[in-house]
């Protein structure tokens, strides 16, 4: 076994076994969290330290058109890419032996460049530690599997169950709906363990074909790098077997959205105790900031945790997702939800994400937000009880809408990084515009004769 491999974790290298790695994928996730980079022989992996793309990557929209540049005399320079090596997992469903490895970029002085949301998510994290905290999160994952769509113009619909019928929806928790399409969910379990992703669970969510895949907490990168992973593990588990996976917020008309929900705790570094619990277990001023904190930004926060127009078609009432700021113990009508635990394990429930955002950005976001209600101290509101279903001005209706009010949001600017927020505004009113020159089926069937 050749030295660089020495350096894998120990999934990768049980998955190569005795045999040789034919080739690395290096990868790196830009904005709307898409994987690019390069393939290339392992021979030719071992032989380098890093390799260069462009920054430009940074700048593709969701469409492959590319924004317009925040920066001055904007030349294309290249970055350079260098290998995480405890990122490095199998790609198990290829026809060869095929590692994956995410790569950090850095521009050509060493630094790393500030809107790769990577390094967006890292430097969150290192805002944490010079405060003396650590913050663990657990993200859950919501997405659908559908039939093969092939005609964008024709509706999303569920794909083909083993009883030969359509997966059907309002069998939230079952277990005969999702054995249904059981082996789709063997091939994920499969491909999680060849690339050493831990499962904590899977589940029957509320739509019809709806999957909820829960990760076990731990360090806010890893995870982000492991939703990442995953999402590329689940679709091409889902194409072995002739569906679709999609990560889309709201694919199915009638039918919930999917969300990307984010639990956070926060740690003393030093003792290892959770700030949220104090003596005897009462929930300390540092909670009551954090929740704040979440209720005075997220606001602001949902242009990067809601990042298509389509994001906004699952904040619907009574659709299972929450339309507000609200926060309340044990309710998943609130937007901020405190979830039933023992005090060390306290924590908060960010139910707003969808899943088709950024994974390092909805990590992020949702972390400057509570750090920024540490820094400010300000009181939370008082805990809303009952159904919070209810109209909320402080959630945007629309992408556009979210754009703006994360310009006006300077604080959150500044800890998320101006350069970063710059190139992402770019990017995201690009999109927005290309959205408003399409014709919608709705228009032309209530508008084209009637007005």
């Amino acid at each position: 076994m050749s030295r660089w491999t020495d350096k894998l974790p120990e999934a990768a290298k049980e998955y190569i076994g005795n045999r040789r790695v034919d080739e690395v994928e290096c990868v790196i996730g830009d904005i709307a969290g898409v994987a690019r980079g390069k393939a290339m022989p392992a021979a030719k992996f071992a032989k380098q330290t890093n390799y260069f793309l462009p920054n430009s990557i940074f700048l593709q929209t969701i469409t492959g058109e590319w924004a317009d540049s925040p920066f001055d005399a904007f030349t294309e320079p290249d970055m350079i890419l260098e290998p995480d090596w405890s990122t490095a997992t199998a790609a198990p469903w290829t026809a060869d032996i095929t590692l994956q490895v995410i790569h950090d970029a850095k521009d050509q002085e060493g630094n790393y460049v500030p809107f790769a949301p990577r390094n967006v998510l890292r430097r969150i994290i290192g805002l944490y530690a010079e405060r003396g905290l650590t913050p663990v999160v657990a993200p859950e994952m919501e997405f659908f599997l559908t039939a093969r769509n092939l005609d964008p113009n024709q509706p999303v619909i569920p794909p083909m169950g083993r009883t030969g019928r359509r997966a059907a929806g309002k069998q939230a928790y079952s277990l005969s709906a999702i054995d249904e399409y059981g082996r789709v969910i063997d091939d994920i379990y499969d491909f999680a363990e060849a690339q050493g992703l831990e499962i904590d669970g899977i589940l029957q969510e509320g739509g019809a074909g709806q999957i909820e895949l829960n990760l076990a907490h731990g360090d806010p990168l890893r995870l982000a790098d492991e939703v990442f992973f995953f999402k590329r593990l689940i679709r091409e588990a889902a194409l072995r077997h002739d569906c679709f996976a999609t990560f889309m917020a709201k694919p199915i008309a009638d039918e919930p959205g999917s969300a990307m929900h984010i639990h956070t705790s926060i740690v003393d570094s030093k003792t290892g105790k959770n700030i949220f619990a104090g003596p005897k277990g009462v929930e300390t001023e540092a909670f009551n900031h954090y929740i704040a904190g979440m209720q005075n930004h997220m606001g602001a926060a949902i242009a990067l945790i809601a990042p298509y127009v389509n994001s906004y078609r699952r904040y619907v009432p009574d659709f299972a997702a929450p339309i507000n700021l609200e926060w309340g113990r044990d309710n998943r009508t609130t937007g901020l939800r405190v979830p039933i635990s023992a005090p060390a394990a306290r924590r908060i429930e960010n139910r707003l994400p969808g899943m088709d955002c950024n994974p390092y950005l909805g990590i992020a976001a949702t972390l400057a937000c509570g750090l920024l209600g540490l820094i400010e101290k300000k009181p939370a509101r008082p805990e809303f009880s009952g159904s919070a279903y209810i109209d909320s001005d402080e959630i945007p209706v629309s992408l556009g809408e979210a754009l703006d009010l994360l310009d006006e949001d300077e604080a959150l600017k500044e800890i998320m990084g101006v350069d970063f927020i710059r190139c992402y505004d770019s990017v995201k009113r690009n999109e927005y515009k290309e959205f408003l020159q399409v014709i919608s089926p709705w228009e032309r069937e209530h508008l084209l004769l009637n007005v």
